[in-house]
């Protein structure tokens, strides 16, 4: 380990820019970027803005630890599939869920009632095809300028993080499950 000494002056100026919604992005195969998301959420909901949480692999009945805190808090989480595609009996009606989905994550977006609309797991829909990327370019382009949108998953396009003002990659290092420990239940649910 390499020990630093702490710095004794601010590392950075303060930006002049103006203030405005953001685009932001977690992607790659480490785990945390939902995680990420969630928190982000819950600092908004903390200073009093109003979220939406839109998941397009989860159930709408899915009650994992982020819906029963976030139901707890008032904050809306809304699965909107059918769940991860190797689980689904009928792909073709996936990909309609995931349509109707990202029109109903559409219309909060460009709304503009909500500070902050998470995407969770946008990306798999779009990389299968069942959404269309321009679709989803032009609503972050064309939104009310003070909606955040944050989107998760793996492998996300390249327009998107083109577009995009923060991109954060996960990089998976080590994973338990690659050493044959199974999913716990509050930490990968």
């Amino acid at each position: 380990m390499h020990i630093e000494t702490p710095p004794t002056e601010k590392p950075y100026e303060k930006s002049d820019g103006d203030r405005r919604g953001l685009i932001i992005v977690n992607t790659g195969d480490g785990k945390g970027k939902s995680t990420a998301a969630f928190g982000l959420a819950l600092r908004a909901h903390g200073r009093g803005k109003e979220v939406k949480i839109y998941q397009f692999m989860k159930v709408p009945t899915a009650r994992f630890g982020e819906h029963r805190m976030f139901e707890q808090l008032g904050v809306p989480i809304e699965g909107l599939g059918d769940g991860f595609s190797w689980k689904s009996r009928d792909l073709e009606h996936s990909a309609q869920l995931a349509r109707d989905g990202w029109e109903k994550a559409r219309a909060t977006i460009m709304g503009g009632t909500c500070f902050l609309v998470v995407l969770d797991e946008i990306t798999y829909p779009l990389i299968y095809g069942w959404l269309l990327l321009y679709s989803v370019l032009d609503t972050l382009k064309n939104r009310p300028g003070h909606v955040h949108v944050c989107l998760t998953g793996r492998r996300c396009p390249t327009e998107i993080i083109d577009l995009a003002d923060t991109v954060t990659e996960m990089t998976k290092i080590k994973h338990a499950f690659n050493a044959g420990v199974p999913a716990q239940r509050g930490i990968e649910d």
